[in-house]
């Protein structure tokens, strides 16, 4: 059983109520736009942990009565056709929304029989992201090799994230290199922040960062909020889901109310994605994820839905 199957089994029930709350009723309306304010971070979903339990629209109409600003795709996009693309466009823009961010890459950074594959791969990414009007991939690191050393690994993962950074320099993009725990993925390389943290210091592009899945750090190694006060500069997007389960923040032993706060004290300005099978009502349960990201000092309300141009 896989992750995004694993959640069938915690929210069918809950989001049966959704579902017969959205029958007959029109769709949100299009949120407003103001300005940034100073300090304000925006909020994201990433969609995999609920697509398959309701259909792509009926997942972003939630998102967006929640008051979300943003959605995360991995590889859904890429089963759409041109017109289907341009429908969805025209339906995330009417209730406020943007691609914020998009994985779903199957070629590794780290891995040195993949370097060609991964700039082809990237090239067909970035064009992607362009039609999407997302500003942001999602780079994994691919396998830790038997018979090649880590020391190896890692110095790949720097010069293809090098040759990732001159590819996308004339694109307004930016990318992040997101770990994964070994508990989730016991084949994976880049299993840390602090590696990754490591790797994006010597690449030295500003456009090139670390995803920080506050998940995954937890369960391989904990040390939460030291790693965001001596990286913060270097963190371009953070995730969130609690530990065990991977629901909502208040369900297991991550304390979130102090992850955010030092966020907010650290002046991060960024998306905070979340990425949780909700265990009751979607709509509510975002909701209140958002409610708690509200009480630390930012209010995503005032962000900008705004994406950034192409």
């Amino acid at each position: 059983m896989n992750r995004r199957e694993f959640h069938q089994l915690t929210i069918g029930a809950a989001l049966g109520g959704s579902f017969l709350r959205g029958v007959g009723q029109a769709a949100p309306p299009a949120a407003p736009s103001p300005a940034d304010s100073s300090g304000a971070i925006r909020l994201s979903f990433m969609l995999w942990t609920m697509d398959t339990q309701a259909s792509f629209d009926h997942c972003i109409e939630m998102v967006a009565e929640a008051g979300y600003q943003g959605v995360e795709l991995v590889r859904e996009h890429q089963s759409w056709s041109r017109e289907e693309t341009a429908r969805i466009m025209g339906r995330m823009r009417s209730l406020g929304l943007v691609f914020d961010a998009m994985a779903g890459m199957p070629a590794g950074f780290a891995d040195p029989g993949q370097s060609a594959d991964f700039l082809t791969q990237l090239a067909a990414q970035v064009s992607a992201a362009k039609e999407l009007e997302c500003p942001k991939i999602i780079l994994m690191s691919g396998k830790r090799l038997e018979g090649v050393s880590p020391a190896t690994q890692h110095q790949t993962a720097i010069e293809n994230l090098k040759r990732a950074g001159d590819a996308i320099s004339k694109d307004d993009m930016d990318i992040v290199i997101e770990p994964i725990d070994a508990l989730e993925n016991p084949t994976t390389y880049l299993t840390t922040v602090s590696e990754g943290f490591e790797i994006v210091r010597a690449v030295g592009n500003p456009e090139i960062k670390v995803l920080y899945d506050i998940y995954h750090e937890q369960r391989g190694y904990g040390n939460l909020i030291e790693k965001l006060e001596q990286n913060i500069e270097w963190v371009g997007l953070v995730h969130v889901a609690d530990v065990p389960g991977r629901h909502e923040p208040g369900t297991g032993e991550i304390d979130y109310d102090n992850i955010y706060r030092k966020l907010a004290e650290l002046k991060y300005d960024k998306y905070i994605a979340m990425e949780f099978y909700p265990t009751e009502d979607p709509v509510e349960s975002l909701r209140a994820a958002r409610h708690g990201v509200q009480r630390a000092g930012f209010d995503p309300d005032k962000s900008s839905r705004a994406p950034k141009p192409l």
